[in-house]
């Protein structure tokens, strides 16, 4: 996939042992490939406030294969960057540090849901997520950030879902529409079909 080939950072989810697709073969492939790989850290949001979540997502940096077949699964079974490591890793939304962290764009996000279909309206790719926000929060302070840079139109978004969570008709319903719910340029199924928000796969 072009987007895919092109990309020169990366930011890829980490998979639950069961219940979605694995993200495993993606993560090697992209660290292989010398892509720049960004997997998901949850952390307290330094700006609390009763309008913003408690607790937001960061993408942080892996630094090779090794680094990645280190993480430890938490509770729910993924693999998780150990918080200690943080500080000491490139950052998508972090400041200015060693890294250069103030500078990173991702050319590519790929991300989870719950269930994706096609507005028959409008043609767009739908996403539900898992209901707490983190990638609508996080692809909304990114695209603020590539904005401040020039970089705005550079990110790509693309779903990557099994066969069975994208609904192809009405009658398997229908994936809800909020405000604040970002589009995606395409969804990625486990059974190699792409969609576009054309509808065409």
């Amino acid at each position: 996939m072009r987007p895919y080939r092109d990309a020169k950072r990366v930011s890829v989810f980490l998979s639950m042992p069961a219940g979605e697709i694995q993200t495993g073969a993606i993560v090697r492939h992209a660290l292989a490939s010398g892509k720049e790989v960004f997997v998901p850290y949850l952390h307290r949001n330094p700006l609390p406030s009763p309008d913003l979540p408690g607790r937001v997502m960061d993408m942080v940096r892996l630094r090779d294969l090794q680094d990645y077949e280190s993480l430890q699964p938490d509770r729910w079974g993924i693999p998780s960057v150990d918080p200690s490591t943080v500080y000491e890793r490139q950052r998508v939304l972090a400041g200015p540090d060693a890294h250069h962290s103030d500078r990173v764009v991702l050319d590519l996000i790929l991300v989870p849901g719950v269930a994706f279909d096609i507005s028959p309206e409008t043609g767009a790719i739908r996403r539900l997520g898992h209901g707490k926000g983190f990638y609508d929060y996080f692809i909304d302070r990114h695209r603020a950030k590539a904005a401040s840079l020039g970089l705005e139109e550079r990110t790509l978004l693309y779903g990557l879902a099994l066969s069975e969570q994208f609904l192809s008709s009405p009658s398997e319903g229908s994936v809800p529409e909020g405000s604040h719910d970002q589009r995606l340029h395409g969804l990625i199924l486990g059974n190699g079909d792409i969609k576009t928000p054309s509808g065409k796969s």
